[in-house]
């Protein structure tokens, strides 16, 4: 059986996609040893690498300008929470805020990278999605759903639209994923549409109406790789980056 990495190089007929990954970061200018610290979990690095990518790690103080045109997708992990202010409110007591320079670098970066280019945000990714595109986030979702059974790893079923590129890519109506988050997707941002809830109602996937291939999911499929719907979801965003580094020449 032909391999997922045979795939891709028979496809783009050159060189494996390069997938950027943006990563947690905490600047601190009066550390005179480190600066501050950058930290991505290995697993999103092995899931790309596992569906014939090559991923490559993109700090904040990187010239995103210049990255838009290096990469041929964009994998947007989880993190900590975004700072209200973005959607117009004040923090809950229980949020805790990643330092601004990620969600800086990461809104110039999907300003600069081509439309057409593939991008899979996961957890915050998800959720930055949908905040940087004029979109609001439920602050702490015990909340609203009254329990807090979306924290801690507990697995949870996912109902997908069945007119999604999610169901079109995983082959799924229904996915399992392992939860971690306390947040999720309220109001939803421009040129985007809810694709997958949970059954008490919990924005879980979200999909642009105006490019071909940015997904964001909400739970962490990088921790399921096991599961074949999950599989299949990195093999498709690979696979497409693979297509469009090839059309890009």
């Amino acid at each position: 059986m032909q391999s997922s990495n045979q795939a891709i190089e028979q496809s783009s007929n050159k060189r494996l996609p390069l997938i950027g990954i943006t990563v947690e970061s905490r600047h601190e200018p009066e550390n005179d040893r480190s600066r501050g610290k950058m930290e991505l979990n290995w697993n999103y690095a092995q899931a790309i690498a596992e569906a014939g990518g090559v991923p490559v790690v993109i700090p904040p103080v990187a010239d995103m300008g210049q990255v838009s045109r290096i990469i041929d997708g964009w994998l947007i992990p989880g993190g900590l929470d975004i700072d209200a202010k973005h959607f117009g409110e004040e923090n809950h007591p229980k949020v805790e805020l990643q330092h601004p320079s990620r969600f800086a670098a990461e809104k110039a970066l999907l300003d600069a990278v081509d439309p057409e280019m593939p991008v899979l945000g996961i957890c915050y990714g998800c959720q930055f999605l949908n905040v940087a595109r004029g979109g609001s986030l439920i602050q702490h979702l015990p909340d609203v759903v009254g329990h807090e059974a979306h924290t801690g790893g507990a697995t949870h079923p996912y109902t997908i639209d069945p007119q999604s590129k999610l169901h079109q890519v995983t082959g799924a109506a229904c996915i399992e994923g392992r939860s971690y988050h306390h947040q999720a997707v309220k109001a939803v941002g421009r040129g985007l549409r809810v694709v997958a809830t949970d059954e008490d109602g919990t924005v879980e996937a979200i999909e642009a109406t105006d490019r071909p291939w940015t997904i964001g999911v909400q739970w962490h499929p990088e921790r399921t790789m096991d599961d074949e719907a999950t599989r299949r979801l990195f093999n498709a965003f690979v696979q497409a980056a693979a297509e469009y580094a090839a059309r890009k020449g």
